[in-house]
């Protein structure tokens, strides 16, 4: 087995065991073996299964969800990924929750509730005369919760908030994102019911349903509520969208109602259910132009059989989910690594010959896995809850509720080395920054080894292409790449109904649901994400994520007096930018520049090891130069300003006098943003410089595995 030089990186950073000093202690062949043993425990045949599970993981050709990779073996245990708490209307049960889900966040799973069972925000509490704060407040006692138990030293949990179309607090809800910073370890969805979706086509009114008294307490414009989920999604990409109604009616146990799913949305859970997961690779399963199904349907059974072992290994953090997890055995076999077999079989990931491939696909590994998992029911029994499951009317045994979902695939796929989840390519090449000012070139390999091939000048077509982007289209490729164009194409070069008919693909044949962020260009219109959503109806999802190129970095104007306007940068939580180490008289400096749509509105400036005076000085001219930046001063005016700010001891730094502190932050500036104005329409990864691709319903960063959900 090998991996590449990035998964060897990633490995290291959040998978191989470390001791008490934070040191790597494990292989990457170690870390599969340990989870193939844990694996196949139970097994008779123990040898034969570990020797099966140990080659197709070291094969790259399927590996399971975090938690197994990380806790198989080791004292945790817990190799679930996604978990669905309740939330009941009482203050014991909404605190029991909380408590469950600290537990659950610190094993490494991931938490999603609906809030629809709290009462309304001002309702009278009679048993103690009190008023209700309603579900958003109780929202923010779980977000305190979730960043305590990260800065508490365990990695953060990520969390899915749903509330039902048809609560009294959905406009609260709406919009109880909008304020930057505000309940940001959730993602939020709005759970659509198939009333509210008559009402919207009939332009009528709907009743909103107090959950307490179960009665009508006023009603809204189904337009009205409509519009403000779609603004609110075209201005950050939240909330996405949860089709309740639908997502019930064609789930597998009947006399029972999902309320919620998993943090990403492709997990439609009852309350205290768990999932595991695990995703094939399918850029392991072209040869010579054609797709090996044969190695596909063993792969298919092999994981099938791995998923439902861990249902049996696994440790559980609260009984009620065990209890629940062991009656319907919900597993969620998933794929990864789809646009390099389009590449690979020469098809445009935004053809019909794409989609057709995609239903084929889905359709294979569904079937698939469903005979696998009747197999296992023959010889270890159905799952409990057989009996009141929709496979008992049609006569088929069933070891598994549930055998397929698309999940996100963010840190396997990069260990892997392949495409994330049924996403297209976000990008084809970009410059990463590193420390000291240096640049890294990615390129996409599958593109590298057909441009090598051709005879040109490569490393002028990279420079060409990134600045580009990391786009094709819009370039003038030779003739003899011109197909190129059709094959690699981004995630940017394709309309917003491309991205629904491929996930509608695959949710056709999958038993859960379907991760995917539907892109959408900056310049797409609000009414352009409210045609997604009604195409997204059309086309039979159970849910969808939007996200418009750039929307989270966005400049708003503010009033500076009754006489003027000035320009106001809103920062948000994560930014871009790049530090530079120096030399100075006073010791080396380091120099950070955070920016936003490619321009700088932050300077940080540390002087190391001189304290004193001089390093205050450094921080005082960092924070001013910030605050002329996000008030509108250019960064031109700036450096004239600072820069040949002489002090007592110039400095030779690399080839460039450095006159003073004040000269050498000018100098930064001037380099990186006056001398050489590269336009980046990408948001850069805040641990690594990499690019964060929002794909699967989170921004995940390739290079170090870093997320927003995790």
């Amino acid at each position: 087995m090998s991996f590449s030089e990035n998964a060897i990186t990633v490995l290291k950073s959040r998978y191989l065991k470390k001791n008490g000093l934070g040191e790597v202690i494990e292989t990457p062949d170690e870390m599969l073996q340990r989870v193939a043993k844990h694996i196949a425990q139970t097994e008779k045949d123990f040898d034969y299964w570990y020797e099966k599970f140990y080659e197709f993981m070291a094969s790259l050709k399927f590996l399971p969800n975090t938690p197994t990779l990380v806790n198989a073996g080791n004292p945790l245990g817990q190799l679930s990924a996604c978990f669905v708490l309740p939330v009941g209307d009482s203050m014991e049960e909404i605190f029991e929750a909380v408590k469950q889900t600290a537990i659950i966040h610190k094993t490494g799973g991931g938490t999603g509730f609906s809030f629809s069972r709290l009462r309304p925000k001002g309702e009278v509490v009679q048993s103690t005369k009190g008023v209700a704060s309603g579900p958003v407040s109780f929202m923010k006692v779980f977000d305190c919760a979730t960043e305590s138990v990260k800065q508490g030293g365990v990695r953060r949990g990520a969390n899915m908030g749903i509330l039902r179309v048809d609560h009294p607090d959905i406009m609260e809800f709406i919009h109880c994102k909008e304020k930057e910073g505000e309940i940001s370890n959730f993602n939020i969805s709005v759970a659509i019911t198939d009333d509210f979706l008559e009402k919207l086509a009939n332009d009528e009114e709907y009743d909103l349903i107090n959950p307490h008294t179960k009665k009508s307490v006023g009603k809204l414009k189904a337009s009205l509520v409509w519009d403000e989920v779609a603004t609110n999604a075209w201005k950050n990409g939240e909330p996405g969208l949860v089709f309740i109604d639908r997502i019930n009616r064609l789930h597998q146990i009947k006399g029972v109602e999902i309320e919620a799913t998993n943090p990403c949305g492709e997990q439609p859970l009852l309350p205290y259910e768990s999932c595991n997961l695990g995703s094939i690779n399918l850029s392991k399963f072209v040869k010579d132009g054609a797709v090996e199904w044969e190695d596909l349907k063993e792969t298919v059974h092999t994981a099938v059989r791995f998923l439902d072992n861990v249902i049996d290994v696994n440790n559980y953090p609260i009984d009620q989910i065990k209890n629940e997890t062991l009656k319907n055995r919900k597993i969620g076999l998933g794929i990864m690594g789809f646009a390099d077999m389009l590449v690979d079989l020469n098809v445009a990931y935004n053809s019909q010959e794409g989609i057709n491939i995609a239903s084929k696909l889905m359709d294979f590994i569904q079937s698939q896995s469903h005979i696998a998992s009747s197999d296992l029911a023959q010889k270890r029994g159905c799952f409990p809850a057989w009996e009141e499951s929709i496979y008992k009317d049609q006569n088929i045994l069933m070891r598994n509720a549930t055998t397929t979902t698309i999940a996100p695939t963010g840190t396997i796929s990069m260990i892997a080395d392949c495409a994330s989840g049924i996403e297209p390519y976000f990008t084809l090449a970009y410059h990463k920054q590193v420390l000291d000012g240096k640049k890294l070139k990615y390129v996409n390999e599958r593109l590298l080894d057909r441009l090598q091939s051709s005879g040109i000048n490569v490393e002028d077509f990279l420079e060409e292409l990134i600045a580009n982007g990391g786009r094709l289209k819009g370039l003038n490729v030779p003739k003899s790449l011109e197909d190129l164009n059709e094959v690699f194409v981004t995630s940017m070069d394709m309309d917003y109904t491309a991205h629904i008919d491929m996930q509608a693909a695959f949710q056709a044949y999958t038993d859960n649901a379907v991760s995917k962020t539907i892109n959408m260009p900056n310049s797409a219109s609000v009414d352009d994400v409210k045609q997604a959503y009604l195409y997204s109806i059309k086309k039979g999802l159970k849910g969808l994520t939007i996200y418009r190129d750039g929307s989270r970095n966005v400049q708003v104007l503010v009033s500076a007096s009754n006489k003027s306007q000035s320009q106001s940068i809103k920062r948000g939580n994560i930014l871009k930018g790049i530090t530079e180490k120096l030399k100075t008289s006073r010791g080396s400096l380091y120099v950070t520049v955070n920016t936003l749509d490619g321009k700088p509105i932050e300077v940080f400036a540390n002087i190391g090891k001189s304290g004193g005076d001089i390093s205050a000085l450094s921080e005082a001219i960092g924070r001013l130069i910030s605050i002329a930046l996000q008030n509108g001063v250019d960064v031109e005016k700036i450096v004239g300003t600072l820069i040949n700010i002489t002090g007592a001891q110039p400095i030779w730094n690399e080839g460039r006098l450095i006159k003073s502190v004040p000269d050498a932050i000018a100098q930064v500036l001037k380099d990186h943003f006056l001398d050489k104005k590269v336009e980046k329409n990408y948001e850069e990864c805040p641990e690594c410089g990499g690019v964060l691709e929002e794909v699967e319903g989170c921004a995940v960063c390739k290079n170090c595995g870093y997320s927003r959900c995790s």
